[in-house]
């Protein structure tokens, strides 16, 4: 067998093995408390080190799909010889990149055998610690591999690899030459280069320039894969994954079309809906219009309602939902930030309400001015698209009950999501075979939640060099000297993180924005709550901010329009969400008012 195909094999079958191993752990415990108080010794440290492999193999795979998480910018390229200048450029330094931080998480490896930590099993903890110098390893050679389609190219790509492990021997100029080279790094990031790249790549020209070991940059995992909530993002990611690999869009829209289709703008109304829950599940991450813009958007059409306003609801649509739970950025906000998931959860669900009636609102006035088809209300057709969707509909309510009644925690609740997804899409609807389809379905949120953790983790060193050189003490003392009132640093966070938001892929703009944002917010006496959600907000609607939101980007690819056409149609939507996020900026109690209510604040 190729070696290629047999590692490529074993990378895979690991990562599915991981996945599944991650979605009974916690379980084990949930049950396992509730009768006879059953519990797996060192379960806590096993999910651990699953998340560290999830995060690596992921990463992995996610480099060979191109998965991993890139600026917007790099989309205005085109094709041709400047496009293929730029994927030399950004897969070249991500090869050297993640060649170093493979040898500096090496290091890390090494440094921890001296411990001589054991996990309950009697393996010693540096044995599963090999998967980061393995994983970036590899990712490095894949780079280098996909750099060019040419010989030379590849080789030109090895040889700057070798040269950036060159540099480590010039510590004493370092200061000559590391402006220079993280020059070269952020131009790569905007020629396509992964964020995490650009993440760690600074990080580790940084630390090397103030004399720090590179080691410095991987060994900030571990505070990461010790928070109790991240174990919740590959678990809703896979379930994200397979309720949208299976035909819960057509149970969904029959569902919504019996609710609301006697309605004026009924039609609009079920669009809408069945948008907002696959957001909700998937997390912003553009599976909404990949899945279902082809079916809904014919539907529209049918309905007499006009094509650009169709279009624009898909995409405005498509980046509703991420307040509510079980929403992948609020969980990711949460471990960034150091505010509980379940105040976010609790203080999203007025504005995101809000901001989903603003647009139902706007979307049955069109359809009442354009005459759309109404359907006479059907009690008996309403209860069987319930009874057809009733499995679809469960998933968020499961989440919701276990983990407000306290039943289980965010991850095991995340983990019963995930089983229950899989019970009921493989073996109850079978829309999904468990051993000829599930594993790719469980590859494909694997690349993501790749993706994500390991920017997430990469960034945890750049976080600790700001840190430790006091960048957001002076970021703070500058932005003060420069604006006193409250009020006018919340227009000014809300203009900034709209442009940044149409730029970054939102998890990117999360793990970047927070550390830097969140101590400006306290400052200025803003509830950490409310700021979360404001953050989150705006990240949500800068998905459809020209000139390149990300929803924006993919309408334009699933329903082959020119970006530009798309701009027309979106322009009213951004209008009536951006008021509805200065009512939520502007009026705190929308998201703080539950939680006093309850009180939890």
């Amino acid at each position: 067998m190729n070696l290629n195909l047999l590692t490529e094999k074993i990378e895979k079958g690991a990562m599915v093995a991981a996945l599944l191993l991650f979605t009974v752990l916690p379980l084990i415990d949930a049950v396992g408390r509730h009768f006879g108080g059953f519990h797996i010794p060192g379960s806590a440290s096993y999910l651990q080190h699953l998340t560290l492999w999830l995060t690596f193999l992921g990463g992995l795979l996610a480099a060979g799909r191109d998965a991993h998480l890139t600026l917007s910018t790099a989309a205005m390229l085109g094709v041709g010889r400047l496009r293929r200048a730029a994927r030399w450029i950004s897969f070249s330094v991500a090869g050297a990149v993640c060649g170093i931080l493979g040898y500096a998480s090496f290091g890390v490896v090494m440094a921890d055998r001296e411990q001589g930590n054991v996990l309950p099993v009697g393996m010693p903890e540096w044995i599963s610690e090999c998967v980061m110098p393995l994983a970036l390893g590899l990712m490095a050679i894949r780079y280098v591999f996909k750099s060019s389609d040419r010989l030379a190219g590849k080789l030109a790509a090895a040889a700057l690899v070798a040269a950036a492990f060159g540099l480590g021997a010039l510590q004493e100029s370092a200061g000559s030459w590391s402006m220079p080279v993280l020059g070269v790094v952020l131009a790569a990031t905007l020629l396509g280069s992964p964020v995490f790249v650009a993440m760690s790549g600074l990080a580790l020209i940084l630390f090397f320039k103030d004399g720090t070991p590179v080691s410095a940059v991987p060994a900030e995992i571990y505070r990461l894969i010790a928070s109790p909530t991240l174990p919740a993002i590959p678990l809703l990611t896979a379930a994200g994954y397979i309720l949208a690999e299976s035909k819960a869009a057509d149970r969904l829209v029959r569902f919504f079309r019996a609710v609301f289709g006697w309605m004026p703008g009924g039609v609009a109304l079920l669009v809408l809906s069945v948008c907002v829950l696959f957001t909700t599940f998937t997390g912003g991450s553009g599976v909404t219009i990949i899945a279902l813009g082809g079916l809904v958007y014919p539907i529209l059409l049918r309905d007499k309602y006009p094509e650009g306003f169709s279009i624009g609801l898909v995409v405005a649509a498509g980046s509703l939902g991420l307040l509510f739970p079980p929403s992948l950025p609020v969980i990711l906000y949460s471990v960034v930030a150091g505010v509980p998931a379940d105040l976010l959860y609790l203080a999203g669900l007025v504005p995101g309400l809000m901001l989903v009636l603003i647009v139902a609102v706007y979307s049955s006035w069109v359809g009442r001015r354009a005459q759309s088809g109404r359907a006479a209300f059907s009690a008996k057709e309403a209860r069987a698209a319930f009874w057809e969707a009733k499995w679809e509909l469960s998933v968020p309510a499961l989440v919701i009950v276990l983990f407000v009644s306290g039943q289980a925690s965010m991850v095991e609740a995340a983990a019963a999501a995930c089983a229950y997804s899989i019970l009921i899409e493989c073996f109850v609807l079978r829309d999904i075979h468990f051993v000829r389809d599930l594993p790719a379905v469980l590859l494909k949120s694997g690349a993501l939640v790749g993706a994500v953790l390991i920017l997430l983790s990469t960034a945890m060193g750049l976080t600790s060099w700001l840190v430790d050189a006091q960048i957001p003490d002076r970021l703070l003392a500058e932005v003060q000297t420069r604006i006193a009132s409250p009020l006018v640093f919340l227009l000014v966070l809300n203009a900034l993180l709209l442009i940044l938001g149409s730029v970054l892929e939102i998890y990117s703009g999360i793990v970047i924005l927070t550390p830097l944002l969140a101590p400006l917010g306290a400052a200025y006496g803003i509830d950490p709550v409310h700021l979360g959600i404001i953050f989150l907000a705006n990240l949500e609607l800068g998905f459809i901010f020209p000139p390149v939101g990300l929803n924006l980007l993919l309408a334009s690819s699933r329903f082959n329009r020119p970006l530009t056409s798309l701009y027309r149609h979106v322009w009213v939507f951004l209008i009536i969400r951006g008021a509805g996020v200065l009512l939520i900026t502007y009026v705190p109690i929308l998201s703080l008012g539950l939680l006093r209510l309850l009180g939890r604040v």
